[in-house]
């Protein structure tokens, strides 16, 4: 049951990763995409559980074995890597505004190394 749990919430996660990256992409860099959020707002509602689901996921489910569960973690984790390049790689839309972006960047490379690494503990289990 918990092995269901984790695989649906990773699952989820996956999902919102994908809509956050094409809602930003849809923006170019504008203040809303297809969803009417702004960019805070949609960091906050569809970023952080994105982030935050497949580590739970991986912690209830942590003594059982699964490579589908492993895979999906690395998916993860790799859409977080990838969404962070992008970021890096976008100009600030006021050009008078000055950002530290390895401020705003940096913990995204870290969940999403962090959960590659779950991922690789996961398949060797």
């Amino acid at each position: 049951m918990a092995l269901k749990a984790a695989l649906a919430m990773t699952g989820v996660a996956i999902a919102l990763l994908v809509i956050y990256g094409a809602d930003v992409a849809v923006s170019k860099g504008a203040e809303h995409g297809f969803l009417p959020f702004d960019h805070m707002t949609r960091g906050i509602g569809l970023g952080a559980p994105a982030m935050i689901l497949p580590i739970i996921g991986f912690f209830i489910s942590r003594k059982e074995p699964a490579k589908t569960l492993a895979v999906m973690l690395f998916v993860s984790g790799v859409l977080i890597l990838v969404g962070g390049a992008a970021f890096l790689s976008m100009s600030p839309a006021d050009a008078e505004t000055s950002r530290n972006v390895m401020a705003e960047a940096g913990p995204l490379f870290a969940v999403g190394a962090f959960q590659i690494a779950l991922g690789a503990i996961k398949i060797r289990k």
